[in-house]
Order: structure tokens, then C-alpha cells, then sequence
């Protein structure tokens, strides 16, 4: 079983069918001349599922209800026959995504890889406060020193501030 990746408006059909995850996030947006705090996906467009190879082919293949679901597709790796293979998170991956983008904290962040400045490649764990057991590398990150969530060719997702008191070298 694996975690397959599917952009979101093509994927809403397959959500009665399986375990899949949306990571949200609030924003604070300019409504009617107010500023609100609003629930938006952190990662605009994609719907993560957790299922067999077989079960996903046979969603996508042989519903008809859903048959205009369309893969994400991992555009760094290419198949021997020249094709790119569909999207898989590994299950720790996932799971420590799911744990940072489950925090309700405005300060969690998509961010470009561009602007992000590692301090050392080393991994850490959080070990205290709202993020404690997410893993990830610290950078400094729109200002900060946060620990850096990365899913390889999807994105990079940032905490909010973490003090080096609440982190640890992960082993």
C-alpha cells in the first residue's frame, strides 16, 4: 500500500472510496473589506490516498463516476519504457507531514525552495510544543529558524518559529 498523489479537483469523487488527506491551513484574507481568518489546502490542488497500486487503478480506471482523475506525477523519474511514474509518498513521509499540517498554527508555511537556508543537512525531531514529533532539517525560513517538512517534488512545508531548546538531532 502506498500514498498516491491526485490533483484536487479530480480527485474529490475518490474520497468515499478510501483514506485520503487534504493538508488545510488558515490564512488571513481581505473579505468584504475584513480581515478573516480562513481554512484554504496548504498545498493548492492535491488530494493524498492512502491504497494499493491495485485499488487506485481500479478507481481511476473502471468508475466511470470518476474516470477524469488524473495523477500527480513524479517529473524527476522516468520509467524504462520513457514515461514519468505516478507520485508516491513514502508512509513515515506522509505520516510526519500529516502530523506538522494538522497543527492549527497560522504560521505553517508552503515555501519555495529558493528562499529556505539550511543550517546543516542534519535531521532534528521536535521535541517539545505543538509540533513535537515532527522531523525535518532547520532552516531560516521568512526570517525564523523553523524545521523544514519536505516531500520530495511536491513541496517544502515550514513550522512556525521553533526555539532550539525544543529540538533534538534525530538519530
Amino acid at each position: 500500500t502506498e500514498i498516491y498523489t491526485l490533483p484536487l479537483h479530480d480527485a474529490l469523487p475518490i474520497l468515499a472510496y478510501s483514506e485520503a488527506y487534504i493538508a488545510m491551513h488558515f490564512v488571513k484574507k481581505n473579505v468584504n473589506g475584513k480581515l478573516k481568518r480562513v481554512k484554504e489546502p496548504l498545498i493548492g490542488g492535491l488530494v493524498f490516498v492512502y491504497c494499493s497500486k491495485y485499488q487506485i487503478e481500479e478507481y481511476v480506471h473502471r468508475t466511470p463516476q470518476i474516470s477524469f482523475v488524473r495523477y500527480y506525477y513524479d517529473h524527476c523519474t522516468t520509467n524504462p519504457d520513457g514515461t514519468n511514474p505516478v507520485m508516491e509518498v513514502e508512509y513515515e513521509k506522509m505520516m510526519n507531514f500529516i502530523r506538522l499540517s494538522s497543527v492549527d498554527d497560522d504560521n505553517i508555511m508552503r515555501i519555495d525552495p529558493e528562499y529556505v537556508h539550511y543550517a546543516s543537512g542534519d535531521m532534528v525531531i521536535v521535541t517539545e510544543g505543538k509540533f513535537k514529533g515532527v522531523t525535518g532539517r532547520v532552516a531560516r525560513a521568512a526570517g525564523q529558524r523553523r524545521v523544514i517538512v519536505e516531500l520530495e517534488g511536491i513541496a517544502l512545508i515550514a513550522t512556525a518559529y521553533i526555539p532550539t531548546a525544543f529540538l533534538s538531532a534525530k538519530e
